[in-house]
């Protein structure tokens, strides 16, 4: 027995223990670091209140005649898919929390001069807040079959003559005509209403075929497969007919 023991002493130690990582470094690799403007931040960019995080579409290069744009020419659409939104917004007076409109995978349209730019990524994002969206949709593309409105928005397919001819028989273009812009048309899609302070929704008293006029440069001006449409607030169609 005692020379077993002494054998087993002078054995090399030839097995050897790796320590366990700690806490602390098993959270620091867990973490995802995103790039916000050139610098590094820890986790993923998270929308507040009611702002919407939107992966811009890519910048217009030709135009559909195959024209090629160069410089401030290119056409920046203000287009593009919901990477992720805020929880939404609360009600002033009652404090009930409004739902967002959309989800991240929707693809959505929204005003040209709305949302706040900026590169997260390596790639054009934008915030933008839920009013702000004119149109969703989901697929490849934006149809008339797939486009949604939100809120108490409808969608109006414009039918306002282009142009209009004088008692001399002088033919006036809409570009020099006075409140030119479209404000009639037909209503293709309406949008599930506005939320009242009790939490119930107050739907809009317009159904898609009614033919509507609108405030004068009231509505904003959209186009689905090379049609004019324009989106349209309730407050702002004036009558049905």
């Amino acid at each position: 027995m005692n020379k077993i023991l002494l054998l087993l002493t002078t054995i090399p130690q030839i097995i050897s223990f790796t320590p366990s990582p700690s806490s602390s470094s098993i959270r620091h690799h867990s973490h995802h670091h995103a790039v916000l403007e050139g610098r590094e931040i820890e986790g993923a960019l998270a929308p507040t209140n009611n702002f919407i995080l939107v992966k811009k579409a890519g910048v217009v290069e030709q135009t559909e005649g195959g024209i090629l744009l160069t410089g401030s020419a290119k056409i920046k659409k203000t287009e593009g898919l919901v990477i992720s939104t805020g929880p939404g917004r609360h009600h002033s007076e009652s404090g009930l929390l409004f739902p967002m409109p959309v989800q991240p995978g929707d693809s959505v349209l929204y005003g040209k001069y709305d949302g706040t730019e900026i590169d997260y990524n390596g790639e054009k994002h934008a915030l933008i807040r839920d009013e702000d969206i004119l149109v969703k949709w989901t697929g490849e593309s934006l149809t008339q079959g797939n486009a949604e409105v939100v809120s108490d928005n409808v969608l109006v397919r414009v039918t306002d003559s282009k142009e209009d001819e004088t008692a001399s028989g002088l033919v006036i273009a809409s570009t020099v005509k006075k409140g030119s812009k479209p404000s009639t048309g037909e209503v293709v899609k309406v949008g599930p209403g506005r939320m009242a302070s009790n939490g119930e929704i107050m739907t809009v008293d317009i159904s898609v075929g009614d033919m509507v006029k609108f405030r004068d440069f009231a509505g904003n001006e959209v186009v689905i497969e090379g049609e004019e449409y324009s989106v349209v607030r309730m407050p702002d169609i004036l009558a049905k007919f």
